[in-house]
Formats: C-alpha cells, structure tokens, sequence
C-alpha cells in the first residue's frame, strides 16, 4: 500500500510534488469550513479494489483492520487534537439498507474503540439519495451534495457539548463530502472540524 509522505498538503494531506507551496493546487483554489485533514493512503488502483470490496463486497471486516492501521499512524496525533467526538460520514438509509451497514461508521467505532473517543454517528443524516459522486465533475458534486446532509433534530442536543469533531469517511477525492458535512457542524456551534479518510489522491 502507498502511504502517504511528506511533502504533503498542509490542509487536507494530498501529496503534493514539492515543499512550496505548502498547499495543493485544491487548496489554494478553494475555502473550506473544515480545519485540515489527514489520510494513509493514496487512492491508487490497489486500495480502490480494496475500498470497493470494504464498501460493497460485504468485507465489513475490513474496518477493523483499516481502524488498526489508522490508530497505528494517527492515534497520538489525534489524541493531541483532543476531539470531542468522530462523526462518520452518512449514507442514505436505502444505501445502507442494501450494503447492510455504513463503511464510515463501522471504521468510526472501530477507531473509536481503539483510541477511546466516543462516536456519534446518529446526529448527521443524509436527507436524500444522492448520485454517486466518483460520477461527477467537481461542480456536480457541489450541487449533488446541496441539502443532501442535516442534523437529526432527535439528536441535535448531543451536539451542544462538542467543541471539537473529526469526520471520519474512507475517501476524499474534491472534498465535496467532508466539506458539506463540515459546514453543517460549524452552523451548530462546532469549533473545529478535522477530517481522517483512508485514502486520498495526488495533488499538484
């Protein structure tokens, strides 16, 4: 597997060909609500195998060995970030229906177990079934994902306490997702948002 090395993006964790500038090319381009992110791998032809078979082939024993891995290279880190909670990206109920579980959260409670911060994984709901987004361009994205993720009113008061929040998916690849869901935690009263994803592309 390809890890991720320096130089690497200093907001989102892409690699890019040099040390200046210190952001990739998306970086500069684009504001985020998020506060930076941080990913193992790059989501090379071998982990997009491995992702699929973890997200649609039923290896939902995957998530614990992925959760080890991220504990392995992240775990002190994130401890040093001192987070409230994990927040794992939601999929819509039909998606989660026929998959039978949600890939993120099971890799966010295996993680959790591992490094002893809570998960919520109730309180962001996906509001409608979106397309897929590895079919889309980047504006497509942004659009697919409008008002496609809320807060769960049944669960809006778990928010209150939390200051600090890392969203947990398994790939970023324009930061259509984690950006939406970022925004959405900010709008609560979140002060800092990070993001941990197991793989992630090249930049420039």
């Amino acid at each position: 597997m390809d890890y991720i090395e320096e130089p690497r993006c200093k907001r989102c964790s892409k690699p890019i060909l040099s040390w200046e500038p210190e952001y990739c090319y998306d970086c500069q381009k684009k504001q985020y609500h998020y506060d930076a992110g941080y990913a193992l791998w790059v989501y090379d032809d071998r982990m997009r195998q491995s992702i699929a078979d973890f997200k649609y082939g039923g290896r939902r024993e995957y998530g614990t060995f992925y959760a080890a891995e991220l504990a392995e290279h992240y775990g002190a880190f994130i401890k040093r970030l001192g987070p409230d909670v994990l927040i794992p990206v939601p999929v819509h109920r039909s998606r989660k229906r026929m998959r039978g579980y949600n890939q993120a959260e099971v890799l966010a409670y295996e993680l959790g177990k591992l490094l002893y911060i809570p998960v919520l994984s109730e309180v962001l709901i996906r509001t409608r079934k979106t397309v897929p987004q590895k079919e889309l361009d980047d504006k497509e994205r942004l659009f697919n994902l409008s008002k496609a993720f809320a807060v769960d009113d049944k669960y809006k008061s778990r928010l209150l306490p939390v200051k600090k929040a890392v969203i947990i998916d398994d790939i970023y690849t324009t930061g259509s997702t984690i950006e939406a869901c970022s925004r959405i935690l900010k709008k609560e009263g979140v002060d800092k948002v990070y993001f941990l994803v197991l793989c992630i592309g090249k930049g420039f």
